[in-house]
């Protein structure tokens, strides 16, 4: 473990300076920087967490241009398959160097262009080969023969987790499930007996969780952690329901008298909102055994709303902060999907070249606002009406992410009386396009122990189709060192 210490911490190294030269290379906004507003407030030590840490993707970067686009997103994860195994016959070479849907690129160099940017790697092992499979062709049911299933898993940790690639953490399956909460008699990912395409004509899997934690998870979690890496648990769906995750955690199974939440080292669910992480938290993380909280999928088209993901992870960042963010790998969440044609993906893939998309251009602005060292800011703020808010501290800046109505509003901040003899600046930010509003229309001033910020939000709001409409921006409060504007 010390070895995969030591190069977990140049990853994390590396993704600083690549922070820093993407932030040098991609300038959204003009805002200089200043000294701090909180002396130690965030001291830039080993424990000292970036909104990059929270940041990941579905799918890998395929170009050096490509790595500095999530660079300059913040995006520090990838996430993707590795096979195809064995997909035509048992006995055949066992092949896991390729990745992709439809196993269609090759794996090596992509986990290796990724540990050199400092960018780290999630493979997911899945799925049953046809011939294995429970249900005659499908390969999201259980297999037959649980030992071909552990040699395509032994051979993945076995390579993955040494050199050169020295990988960590390993995904088990993708969203397996029985009948979900939201509806379908079975989880789109994990079929058994009865299994229809057609919903009326499908009727429950009752052996779901018992298949599943008996003949896949289990058996794989074990050769996982025989390689001393961590299992990472495949990602539960949000139709599914969280009462029901909990009784899927806490199953003990009969035939092998364990349960599998003593077999997950990272809790993971898909596309729930940051509040739905906090009964797993309190439940599992908090006292153990689980060591996080990830979420392998979010986005997807609840990226057509613009605000989505920058208010999703600034709300991530504030949650994670009270909650013991003690491991930069602790939280993660990886969005579904970086790349495509649909204008709400982060980037438009071309041709001719990639651009971002309005959702791509929020993370830039967000790394760069709140790119610093971060720390929990808990004093009180008082909003007019037509306002919401939530802040931390970033480096050397307070920096509070308003959600507003038009016209002029205002934000009282306690606890800053200590910077009533200084000078003190604020900076409204645009939250997708990173423009800075003209200094006539932010104002600060002092209200006995209170520091009043009003700011004029402008009439065309950046999330019009919302409903009620709204503007997201960045209230940045930092000093300022005489002479800079």
């Amino acid at each position: 473990m010390d070895r995969m210490k030591s190069r977990a911490g140049r990853r994390r190294a590396l993704r600083t300076l690549a922070a820093l030269a993407a932030g040098a290379a991609a300038p959204l906004s003009n805002i200089r920087p200043a000294v701090a507003l909180i002396p130690a407030a965030a001291p830039a030590s080993a424990r000292a967490r970036r909104i990059t840490d929270l940041i990941g993707t579905n799918g890998w970067a395929g170009s050096a241009a490509d790595i500095q686009m999530w660079q300059a997103m913040g995006i520090s994860w990838g996430r993707g398959e590795v096979g195809p195994g064995q997909p035509e016959r048992p006995g055949e070479v066992m092949r896991i160097d390729k990745t992709g849907p439809a196993y269609d690129s090759d794996l090596p160099p992509v986990l290796m262009r990724n540990e050199r940017n400092g960018i780290g790697s999630l493979l997911l092992l899945g799925f049953t080969p046809g011939w294995n499979a429970s249900v005659p062709g499908d390969s999201k049911s259980a297999p037959v023969d649980v030992d071909a299933w552990k040699h395509y898993v032994d051979a993945v940790v076995r390579k993955y987790s040494g050199p050169p690639y020295n990988l960590r953490y390993f995904q088990i399956w993708n969203e397996a499930a029985g009948k979900l909460s939201g509806g379908l008699p079975q989880a789109t990912f994990w079929h058994g007996p009865d299994f229809s395409t057609d919903e009326k004509r499908a009727k429950p899997y009752e052996r779901a969780m018992q298949d599943y934690v008996e003949r896949i998870h289990i058996p794989a979690a074990r050769i996982i952690r025989s390689y001393h890496a961590y299992v990472v648990y495949g990602g539960w769906p949000d139709q599914g329901g969280l009462d029901n995750f909990q009784r899927w955690l806490e199953y003990r199974s009969p035939a092998l008298n364990e349960r599998m939440l003593d077999w997950v080292d990272y809790i993971d669910t898909h596309y729930l909102p940051v509040a739905d992480m906090e009964p797993l938290y309190q439940q599992y993380v908090k006292n153990g055994p689980a060591r996080g909280i990830w979420q392998t999928e979010i986005g997807n088209e609840y990226m057509k709303d613009p605000h989505y993901l920058p208010r999703y992870f600034f709300d991530f960042a504030v949650w994670a902060l009270g909650r013991n963010w003690d491991d930069p790998d602790k939280y993660l969440s990886m969005i579904y999907h970086w790349d495509g044609y649909e204008p709400f993906r982060l980037t438009h893939r071309g041709p001719p070249e990639r651009t971002y998309n309005v959702s791509g251009r929020s993370l830039v602005v967000l790394r760069q606002t709140a790119g610093g060292h971060l720390a929990s800011f808990s004093k009180p703020l008082q909003v007019s009406p037509g306002v919401a808010a939530n802040a931390l501290l970033s480096g050397n800046d307070l920096v509070i992410q308003v959600s507003s109505s038009a016209g002029w509003q205002s934000i009282a901040i306690g606890g800053l009386q200590a910077l009533r003899s200084r000078a003190v600046k604020a900076d409204f930010i645009d939250a997708l396009s990173g423009e800075a509003s003209a200094p006539g229309n932010v104002a600060l001033g002092w209200d006995n122990d209170l520091m009043q910020v009003r700011f004029k939000v402008p009439g065309q709001l950046n999330g019009a189709g919302n409903n009620p409409p709204r503007h997201l921006a960045y209230l940045v409060v930092r000093r300022v060192t005489r002479g800079v504007a």
